[in-house]
């Protein structure tokens, strides 16, 4: 990028975070680079969706952890109403949960907040050039991921248990958790945490995904 391109046109970065000294410290650095301004922020999914809306910044800086709409549900909101607009996932969650359904979701790079500021700096210069920077741990799972797949069972239900598949079974089926727990005898925390293994398991985002997968996989056919 030349002198001219660093001062006419900066990166644009929205800062989405709960917190608000962590927005605080973020955009005080931030703003100290020649490079980047920041244009907005947020303190909850469904007000980072409504400022990527108004402002399509370049890089929108994503915190998963937060009441209400996620970051999984905003970045994936976000990826559709502004496509230019690239997400760095910055959180410290590094479980199989959330990453693959973040980067399922649209993340372009997944950083944890153990990381530098510098480390930041350069993962929103790489987004911004379409360029995705994870973080070494996260990058170890999807590897292991990516080899993984190739020998399993052509059956993509493999990992789930019999409750489990009967679970997302139902689920497809367009029944609501309560409805689920009644048919199957089961208590409503229960059946939560079925589907929360369920989403886990297949690196998934929602349950409307979770039934999109269930349908698209063959588990429930048209003439059911």
């Amino acid at each position: 990028m030349s002198d001219t391109q660093k001062s006419t046109n900066p990166i644009s970065i929205l800062l989405v975070d709960d917190h608000a000294v962590v927005r605080y410290g973020l955009k005080a650095y931030l703003n100290a680079q020649p490079d980047f301004v920041v244009c907005g922020e947020a303190g909850s999914g469904v007000e980072a969706v409504r400022l990527a809306e108004e402002l399509a910044p370049d890089v929108v800086l994503m915190d998963l952890s937060m009441p209400g709409m996620d970051g999984i549900e905003a970045t994936a909101r976000i990826r559709r109403i502004s496509p230019h607009s690239q997400v760095v996932v910055l959180t410290s969650f590094h479980a199989d949960a959330h990453i693959f359904p973040a980067i399922k979701a649209g993340a372009l790079s997944y950083l944890l907040k153990e990381a530098g500021p510098e480390e930041v700096a350069e993962a929103i210069l790489a987004a911004a050039r379409g360029e995705a920077i994870l973080h070494p741990q996260v990058a170890a799972r999807l590897v292991q991921e990516m080899r993984g797949t190739r020998g399993q069972s052509i059956n993509p239900f493999t990992g789930l248990s019999e409750r489990e598949q009967e679970v997302l079974h139902m689920l497809a089926e367009g029944l609501s958790n309560k409805e689920i727990a009644e048919k199957l005898v089961l208590s409503d925390k229960t059946v939560k945490g079925h589907v929360s293994n369920i989403l886990g398991k297949l690196h998934l985002a929602d349950r409307t995904q979770a039934a999109v997968y269930a349908w698209r996989e063959g588990m429930i056919r048209r003439e059911e």
